[in-house]
């Protein structure tokens, strides 16, 4: 078992990492974007947790498209949520940066899978809590999967309605009980700009 020391000391060599194989991905994206069709889409949504308690938030995002063909392109996108867990005790604001491969069988419809980039706050509310529990950040990779539908308002934009499942290792947080899964489904309506 690793000790939190080695733990601490492995933490930059796996964001150096992560942050190269960002740029690959965006380096391929923007390659793909100069050769094909680039559409930017933001949109507000709602996403609601899985092991949560049942109600949605409303959430933000803005999203490049590259299509190399007319059924298969690439998205990289970021996005704002923001849920209450254990009793409204601990606010999680995530700020996800995600790359995608879009998959349109039929121009109208496409499915999407991809990963994550997830930049997550523990906000701890010091007023509900007995112990005062210092607020944290911790970045973590998660995947998705999900689709959309496109309906064209003429050649230059559509509206896009999408939903996504994502998932993500199980997080702690310094609440009983400590564990928690962070997976959420999300569903958004956008506009896509076409150039």
């Amino acid at each position: 078992m690793k000790s939190r020391a080695q733990g601490l000391a492995a933490l930059p060599q796996r964001a150096v990492v992560g942050v190269l194989i960002f740029v690959l991905i965006l380096l391929g994206g923007i390659q793909i974007a100069r050769a094909a069709d680039v559409e930017i889409v933001p949109s507000v949504g709602i996403t609601r947790a899985v092991d949560g308690d049942n109600t949605v938030k409303v959430s933000g995002g803005l999203a490049v498209r590259g299509y190399l063909t007319s059924f298969l392109g690439t998205e990289v996108g970021v996005s704002y949520r923001s849920e209450d867990r254990f009793n409204d005790r601990l606010r999680l604001r995530t700020w996800p940066v995600t790359v995608s491969l879009l998959v349109a069988p039929v121009p109208v419809v496409y499915g999407s899978a991809g990963v994550g980039w997830y930049h997550t706050t523990f906000d701890y509310d010091q007023e509900k809590i007995a112990v005062p529990i210092s607020d944290e950040t911790k970045e973590s990779f998660g995947v998705h999967v999900g689709g959309g539908v496109k309906v064209p308002f003429g050649s230059a934009a559509a509206l896009d309605l999408s939903g996504r499942y994502v998932m993500m290792q199980p997080q702690e947080s310094r609440l009983v009980p400590e564990k928690f899964d962070p997976d959420f489904w999300t569903t958004s309506l956008g506009l896509a700009f076409r150039f």
